[in-house]
């Protein structure tokens, strides 16, 4: 056994902001602590990464595995992905799911994912529940059950997934298959990870027991566990999971791989699929494995074209011309190779050979001309300021560290790339891109919707002519497979350890002068500070008809302010490593800046421009509206984002909460400049709004902040604008289809009316919606997916609205199975009204809120979020401390009456789909179920047009 304990780096990396135009003078360098970690190899070759926390409130175990989409056997595109799903689910001593119980149950999450390089598996939880998750790893690795029953059901999920990823969204095909499957020619990653519906459907149980034989054993895995343990325990606890599993004598399987065929010309690939409501052009070239000495000037290049709203692609195409509604340059680098990608969406009314054009144009430029000193340092601080912010917890850090050794085999590499991040120069970023956006290597893709292929193209035109490597074949299994033991045999799981007390952020506030209240509360020791406005009245202050006022306003309020223009604003805010953005929802306005704390004056300075002297430049009203117009037809060709708009109007009718908080495309057309200036001047005032500062900044030098910030900020005279009931009488219960010709799924919501968030009632009803439907133990998860394999995710949520939210149950299936699980999800509405719920259920469920709700305060983002929803709901700030207890106060009595409130037969249901391949089954058990095609719904009525 061998042990080395690393400190990388000398000193803290530094990066200082460039001069732009709203900095008056230069900030202090931007500090990103290195990563600590200690490593020590087990004899069996198995890799432990310690990252100690005693500050964290939680601890995070990762397994990672040398094995991932590129080890997929010849034939079974999508195995190792499949696989991940396998292992997470039964082991000898742990029935079916009881992994995903013993995390929930102790308020932690979990969680696994599958890349062309790696399959990793973890965990976070609180500390005393560390043992318990380590003996989950051991059981994974050396005991895991791969029977029939198992493979079945995974192997259904996982295709639902892919309808759910690929299938229904307009652009899933272009970014999984399309530019997946010609990215690489003669190569290793050739495959997509999920794969396809054929192969997945010619994959066997044999193939799943000879995979995990293969590939999953100690010396294929690294261990990183990071957060509040004690580095003794950990290494006693690890000796004794894991230092008696053996290797199998048989080596891991390895593929020779093969000589590329260097791209010697341009190649176009033209692509249809259905559904698409807006084309979409892509540029693809060969790019660099993440150790290669480029990968640096790479990813600054990719910074500069793409990263923020001052990137050269985003001004060229999406903001001056607005030919495209987005434009995007990543450099994707893996262990082995890369891929450069750019790509587009056309904007309504344009053409595919003038955002092409213009793609040209700004690859030509940036081949050609050396870009300025701003634009480089620009780049790399906002690049900075982002591994900042990953690094500011625990399990952050921990997947910092895991990908830098799955990519590059180098835990020293994340703090060797911020190195290298600052040493590229100008001519360095003019060389990569010289050299690797080689048009004579491009491969060009036009995406277009499926009324638009010629006759005679066939369906998969799209496919790469380069030919497709024969992966290796994994020999067959020669162990006997496992078997779950009878239960009186079965080792139980650890118990937990003493729980370690956590320590709620301390609060502050203070009200200014104006009107303005302020809240502070420390949150890390990291310089970074997140600052947030809360404004009341939001979305449902919207004029009746004019709903997306609010949040243009709010939009608009970033796109011009105190004499700088949406690009000055971008420009000088990016320079900083700084952040600012805004919306609205139901109830309130919020605006929010994440900044280094070295860079807060003149962020600070900015955003109060923001707030108080927008603009709003007839101009910039106009491509807040063709912007938004843009992504209304995108999300109304999608079944979730339409059955979630449906569903609101029909629980919530001519009330304020009914209208789309987004505007419709008849509202988007008609705001004018006036109506957005009126709404600012009547809500946006001092004391209307709140501002709450997280992160590292000490409480006295916040409230300064904030003095000097909006301290200057007016209070009108009259009175702070009022608001009647948003939420209206209750509608009648509907079920209504809406016909989507085309969809790749079905999205199947149903909803009851809930509490008000400030009632008391709301916490007996959030543990009945997690037993219905929060986690994976979640009676939908279960029933829908687990038992069923329907979905890859069915799931219930309670908003939170000040006058009134809704107990949500949400899910995406095929179409042929849309009205079963309509059944099983109304089932679920009467079940808890009749049967009983027993005081374990509750507590386990109440662990599993509380943990989460821990969780959150955790983060900058995160504290600030709760805080802010006290604010909006009306809340005492409290609440941080107290929320837990007014959950575990619960009983099976509390929840059997809060179960009272939700019944199927109050309930509004949605299913957006292909109706043909549903409606009469759906009809049979629903005959007043109303069908309307998506082309004839009509947003800005209460009725819908039903």
């Amino acid at each position: 056994m061998t042990r080395t304990l690393a400190l990388l780096g000398a000193s803290l990396i530094a990066l200082t902001a460039p001069a732009a135009v709203a900095v008056a003078q230069e900030p202090a360098p931007i500090t990103v602590p290195p990563l600590q970690f200690a490593h020590r190899e087990l004899a069996n070759g198995l890799d432990v990464y310690s990252m100690p926390d005693p500050s964290a409130g939680t601890v995070t175990v990762t397994l990672w595995y040398d094995v991932g989409g590129k080890d997929d056997p010849e034939g079974r595109s999508g195995f190792a992905h499949l696989f991940e799903h396998i292992l997470s689910r039964k082991t000898v001593n742990l029935p079916y799911g009881q992994i995903s119980t013993l995390v929930e149950n102790a308020g932690g999450s979990r969680n696994a994912s599958t890349g062309q390089d790696f399959t990793n598996y973890y965990e976070t939880v609180p500390p005393q529940y560390l043992e318990t998750m380590l003996w989950t790893h051991a059981e994974r690795m050396a005991r895991p059950v791969v029977d029939q029953a198992v493979f079945d059901a995974e192997r259904s999920i996982v295709k639902e997934e892919l309808r759910q990823r690929v299938y229904a969204p307009p652009y899933g095909r272009l970014q999984r298959f399309v530019i997946g499957d010609n990215s690489f020619d003669e190569s290793i990653y050739r495959r997509s990870v999920i794969g396809s519906i054929e192969e997945l459907d010619s994959a066997t149980i044999d193939d799943a027991r000879a995979f995990h034989e293969a590939y999953y054993r100690p010396a294929t895995a690294t261990m990183i566990v990071s957060g509040n343990f004690d580095q003794a325990e950990l290494d006693r606890l690890v000796d004794q999971y894991f230092g008696d599993i053996r290797n199998p004598d048989r080596p891991v399987p390895v593929f020779e791989r093969p000589t590329p065929t260097p791209r010697t010309q341009p190649r176009l690939v033209e692509s249809y699929a259905p559904n698409v409501p807006l084309p979409a052009v892509a540029a693809i070239y060969p790019g660099v494995a993440a150790n290669h000495a480029d990968a640096a000037a790479l990813d600054v290049l990719s910074g500069i074209m793409s990263r923020g709203e001052s990137s050269r692609l985003y001004q060229a195409l999406v903001y001056r011309s607005q030919l495209a509604t987005n434009a995007f340059l990543s450099s994707g680098s893996m262990e082995e190779d890369g891929s450069i990608t750019l790509s587009a969406t056309v904007a309504q009314g344009k053409a595919i050979p003038d955002v092409e054009a213009a793609l040209n144009a700004e690859l030509d430029r940036i081949r050609n001309e050396p870009v300025t000193a701003a634009e480089l340092a620009e780049a790399k601080i906002e690049i900075v300021a982002s591994e900042l912010r990953q690094r500011e917890t625990a399990s952050g850090r921990a997947f910092i560290l895991g990908q830098a050794l799955v990519s590059e085999n180098d835990p020293g590499a994340p703090d060797a790339h911020l190195a290298a991040i600052q040493a590229v120069t100008a001519a360095d970023v003019q060389r990569v891109a010289r050299q690797y956006l080689n048009e004579q290597a491009r491969v060009s893709i036009r995406y277009q919707d499926e009324s638009q292929r010629p006759e005679g193209v066939p369906e998969d035109s799209w496919k790469n002519p380069a030919p497709t490597p024969t992966f290796v074949s994994v020999p067959p299994a020669i162990l006997p497979p496992n078997e779950l033991l009878p239960e009186g045999q079965r080792m139980a799981p650890p118990a937990p350890g003493a729980a370690r007390a956590a320590v709620a952020p301390a609060v502050v506030e203070r009200t200014l002068s104006n009107g303005m209240r302020v809240i502070v509360a420390k949150s890390t020791d990291l310089p970074i500070m997140n600052a947030q406005l809360i404004i009341g009245g939001g979305a449902a202050a919207d004029p009746a008809d004019r709903p997306g006022v609010a949040s243009m306003t709010a939009d608009l309020a970033t796109a011009g302010a105190g004499g700088l223009t949406a690009p000055q604003i971008a420009s000088t805010m990016e320079a900083l490593g700084a952040s600012i953005g805004g919306g609205a929802d139901a109830d309130v306005t919020g605006l929010s800046l994440s900044t280094p704390i070295a860079s807060a004056e003149q962020a600070g300075a900015v955003f109060a421009d923001v707030v108080r002297n927008p603009t709003f430049a007839a101009e910039e009203v106009e491509r807040s509206r063709t912007r938004r117009a843009n992504a209304l037809r995108v999300n109304l060709r999608q079944p979730g984002p339409v059955a979630s708009l449906v569903l609101n109007r029909l629980a919530f009718g001519e009330a304020a909460y009914g209208a789309p908080s987004s505007g419709t495309p008849a509202s988007i057309g008609a705001i004018t400049r006036d109506e957005i200036v009126a709404f600012h001047q009547r809500w946006w005032r001092p004391d209307n709004a709140t501002m709450i500062i997280t992160g590292g900044m000490e409480p006295e030098a916040a409230f300064a902040f904030a003095e000097r910030t909006l301290g200057g900020w007016a209070k009108p005279s009259g009175a702070i604008p009022a608001l009647g009931d948003r939420a209206g009488a209750v509608p009648a219960p509907r079920v209504v289809v809406v016909d989507l010709p085309g969809a790749g799924q079905a999205a199947v919501s149903a909803a009851v009316r809930g509490p008000r968030r400030a009632d008391d009632s709301f916490y007996p009803l959030s543990v009945v919606n997690s037993i219905m439907g929060q986690g994976q133990n979640g009676h939908l998860f279960q029933e829908i997916r687990a038992r069923r394999g329907l979905s890859y995710g069915a799931y219930s949520t309670l908003g939170a609205r000040r006058d009134g939210g809704l107990l949500a149950a949400t899910t995406q299936t095929k179409n042929e199975s849309a009205a079963e699980v309509v059944g099983l999800v109304l089932h679920e509405f009467d079940r808890l009204r009749t049967e009983a719920v027993t005081d374990q259920a509750v507590t386990d469920r109440e662990a599993f809120i509380n943990g989460g709700f821990s969780r959150g305060l955790e983060t900058t983002g995160g504290l600030g979020g709760t805080l802010a929803n006290a604010v909006t709901y009306g809340l005492p700030l409290s609440v941080i401390e107290t929320y837990p207890a007014s959950i575990s106060a619960n009983t099976p009595d509390t929840v059997r009456a809060a179960a009272q409130a939700v019944s199927s037969e109050q309930a509004y249901v949605v299913v957006v789909g292909e109706a043909s391949m549903f409606i009469d089954a759906l009809r049979a058990a629903h005959p007043d179920v109303v069908v309307i095609p998506a082309a004839e719904l009509d947003l800005d009525s209460p009725t819908l047009g039903l």
